[in-house]
Parts: structure tokens; sequence; C-alpha cells
């Protein structure tokens, strides 16, 4: 079972970029799908991004256009690039496949805090 460490979060000015890393504990050359997830203190972890292994990519309405989402398998990660920041990208985000079945059983690292603040 592949487990996901995220990191390159921080304070950052609204405007301003940041690039998100996960690291995933084995290869990621066959997994299908692999998503960014954000989730705000009292709020439902929400998707932020998706990239399938053919490198088709999804984004929610309130990111396209500034963040980006890659994958190199041979490096076992998966990236985030986040432009134009907001204060309302303010979030923990969080690596992790695509939720199966009626039950949401994944498991969940600490994910990497972005804060966008004057």
């Amino acid at each position: 079972q592949v487990q996901f460490v995220e990191s390159g979060g921080g304070l950052v000015q609204p405007g301003g970029s940041l690039r998100l890393s996960c690291a995933a504990s084995g290869s990621i050359s066959d997994i299908s799908v692999l998503g960014w997830y954000r989730q705000t203190p009292g709020n439902r972890r929400e998707f932020v991004a998706r990239i399938t292994r053919d490198t088709f990519m999804d984004y929610a309405g309130a990111v396209r256009g500034r963040f980006t989402i890659s994958r190199d398998n041979a490096k076992n990660t998966v990236y985030l690039q986040m432009n134009s920041l907001k204060p309302e990208d303010t979030a923990v985000y969080y690596c992790n496949v695509p939720a199966t079945g009626e039950r949401d059983l994944r498991s969940w690292g600490p994910g990497t805090q972005v804060t966008v603040s004057s």
C-alpha cells in the first residue's frame, strides 16, 4: 500500500507562487489517478486537481488556470505548481488516490500547510 508525504507548503503573499511535492513510498507508474485535495478548519476536504497515468488533468474551478498538476513516475512524485495564489487558497494540502466504494476509507497523511496572507 503506497503512502504519500506532502511538502513544499509555507507562508506566501497574495499573488505569489509555491510548488508542492508529494513523495510516494513506492512506484506510482501503475497508479491510474493521483490527486491533490485541500481542507480548511470546519470544512470538508475538497478536490483540487487530479492527473491520470496518461497525464490527463482536471482541476477544480477555483484553481483552474492558476494551478498545474504533474507527475514524475521516475521520481515517484506528484507536483502541484500554484501560481497567483489567493487568500482563499489557504488550506492544508494533501495528496492521495481517488476514493472508491461508498465509504471513504483512504488514509491521509499530515499534509502541508499553505497560508496566503499579507
